[in-house]
């Protein structure tokens, strides 16, 4: 099992699970965070950490494993990060709206550290 983070993600991007995390494992695209499931040693303590209620066990991912894939895709080429950055301004106007992934997913990676 690893953890990997969901839709509630996209463009609330808290970051409050990247400084708890103890093998860095987390990677920063431009409005979403993934956990790479290969470093993951899964710990679990970056889900209670997660204020959007995003990042999941991968035994609960979609029936079609939907979340491990995109995780697993863009942990090879966004950047790492374990230090907090800023949230973006407006998160909580995004926070607990459905489909986001369709709507505003973005595969640009983020700033990194």
């Amino acid at each position: 099992m690893t953890y990997i983070v969901t839709d509630n993600c996209i463009k609330c991007k808290y970051m409050d699970c990247v400084e708890v995390c103890p093998v860095d494992c987390f990677y920063e695209g431009e409005n979403f965070l993934v956990i790479h499931p290969d470093e993951c040693i899964d710990c679990g303590v970056c889900e209670p950490e997660c204020p959007a209620d995003a990042i999941r066990p991968d035994t609960d991912d979609e029936p079609d494993g939907k979340w491990l894939e995109v995780n697993t895709k863009y942990a090879k080429i966004w950047p790492n990060i374990s230090v907090k950055g800023t949230p973006p301004a407006d998160r909580e106007k995004f926070d607990g709206e459905k489909d986001k992934y369709e709507k505003y997913f973005s595969p640009n990676p983020g700033k990194g550290e």
